[in-house]
Order: C-alpha cells, then structure tokens, then sequence
C-alpha cells in the first residue's frame, strides 16, 4: 500500500497574506480561492497548504519542507530579501544562522501567526 499525505490546513489569521508570504518564500504558486474556504499553496505536485481564517485560539504548528541545497540556498535568500527572521535552533533566539550538524543545512523562521517553519537538505528524522 502507498499513502500520500495530499494536504495540510494551516489555520491563520489571514489566510490571503499567509499564504501569499509562504508561497512567495518558497517561490511556489499559490491561489486567494481554492476548493472551500480556503487560500491554497500548491507545495509540489503532491501536497497543497490551505491556510483556512480563523477568528478562534488555535495551536502553533510546526511544518518543514526539504528541499535541495540549491533550493534551499534560494530560499534563504528570498526569506532574508523579505526582512525575515531566521535562526539555527529550534528553540532558540534569532541569530540569522543556518544549522550544519545533522549533514546538511537548517534553517527556521515563524510566519506573522506564529506558525513555524522549518527548511532542510537532509532529513535528520530519517538518516539511514
């Protein structure tokens, strides 16, 4: 059996500028309207993002994308063009560093809603 995760909602604040910012970082499409309420960001062929307006407390989720480190290094650079904060650690302050130690490279910033996200080369979750 093979199973696709095919989209995520991400709950938001507002949902037309949260995905607009997050589609523009990763420099993938993204629509105001999609199927429902929602403001689609198309991640890849396989995976969508709908950021859904919420007016309710909601949770602070955690999403990472991996990417190549030709992407990655062309993300980083849009998400530095665009006045954003970055850091190395997870849980740490902003020190505008990328983390090296798991083999490749890392970066997390948080989005206006407080969501963070998580850019990667290699998957420390699935090292061999």
């Amino acid at each position: 059996m093979t199973v696709h995760l095919d989209h995520l909602m991400v709950p938001s604040r507002n949902k037309v500028a949260s995905a607009k910012l997050l589609a523009e970082v990763l420099g993938v499409p993204w629509s105001e309207t999609g199927i429902g309420p929602f403001s689609p960001v198309y991640v890849n062929d396989g995976l969508t993002l709908d950021f859904d307006e919420w007016s309710d407390p909601f949770p602070l989720m955690h999403y990472c994308f991996r990417v190549s480190q030709d992407d990655f290094n062309a993300i980083l650079e849009r998400i530095k063009d665009a006045g954003i904060a970055y850091r190395s650690k997870v849980h740490e302050p902003v020190d505008f560093r990328i983390d090296t130690q798991h083999g490749g490279s890392i970066v997390y910033w948080n989005e206006p809603d407080g969501h963070q996200w998580e850019m990667l080369t290699v998957s420390y979750a699935r090292q061999t």
